[in-house]
């Protein structure tokens, strides 16, 4: 086991982090939680400022749950209202997680109109099927599976992960990358909008889908992806009653109103959604 003392002036909460619905392959159990990130199986449990966990070395547990970003100043940046401030104050600590582009990417096709559950289940389906087994003391484990996996196999043995209509997406995808490598460094180095616009050539890539993998995979910290439960939160706190939006609207309007940091602002209010959204 490796450990870590977080800086106090830093706050990180592991829980909340984990479990606010940006990745799909993490679960707790009692005060550990288990994930699986590529190839790694990596158990993890925070006391107080202490992490404690196995599967990662040092470097790759401090890139992905990014403990190198000034979290106090990002979150004073967006703690504009009363509605983000109870967020804040709420679910201080949450971090967005860095994750693996090609795996953000795909993951985030496969949660296009369906529950958490659900993803999670068609996701392990998919790692089965085409990822390598890692060793674990109980039930087996599978790694993400690679591009060239997923490129080279039929469109039938996706869908039957139950991944219905967005198993031809998936191939497409996987194709277009294994013909482009250099895919990653092209979306990291173009300015966010010609970066979105070029995610959104891949079939099965709409707005939002773009936009989470931007925020969650490429790190571009001013995406705002617009589910649902933000729409109704926008739309009940932030705008004029009756105002007419749209999702693109939605989106330019919360980058606008906070910032360079819009997307730390969608996470925490995602994370308190069933508090400060009112049922329609």
């Amino acid at each position: 086991m490796l450990t870590l003392t977080l800086s106090t002036d830093q706050p990180f909460n592991l829980d909340k982090t984990l479990s606010c619905g940006q990745v799909f392959r993490w679960a707790r159990n009692d005060d550990w939680w288990t994930g699986v990130v590529g190839n790694r199986l990596i158990r993890i449990q925070q006391d107080g400022n202490r992490l404690t966990w196995d599967g990662a070395d040092e470097s790759f547990i401090y890139d992905y749950f990014a403990l190198d970003l000034d979290l106090p100043r990002v979150l004073s940046e967006i703690d504009r209202d009363p509605v983000i401030h109870r967020a804040i104050e709420e679910c201080r600590g949450l971090r967005i997680i860095r994750q693996p582009p090609w795996e953000c990417l795909v993951s985030y096709i496969i949660a296009t109109f369906t529950n958490i559950p659900s993803i999670k289940r068609r996701i392990t389906l998919l790692c089965r099927e085409f990822g390598n087994e890692i060793s674990s003391d109980g039930e087996p484990c599978f790694s993400f599976p690679t591009r060239e996996a997923l490129a080279g196999a039929e469109e039938c043995q996706v869908r039957a992960c139950s991944l219905g209509y967005r198993a031809p997406f998936l191939c497409h995808v996987a194709q277009a990358i294994q013909a482009n490598p250099g895919w990653e460094a092209t979306i990291h180095n173009l300015p966010y909008e010609e970066a979105r616009k070029e995610l959104m050539h891949y079939q099965g890539v709409g707005r939002k889908v773009a936009d989470c993998v931007l925020l969650f995979g490429f790190g571009r910290l001013e995406a705002v992806p617009v589910d649902v439960w933000i729409e109704r939160i926008i739309r009940q706190h932030y705008l004029m009653s009756g105002e007419k939006a749209n999702y693109e609207y939605l989106r330019r309007y919360a980058q606008d109103y906070f910032g360079p940091y819009a997307g730390y602002a969608q996470e925490y209010l995602f994370c308190m959604r069933n508090d400060i959204a009112k049922k329609e």
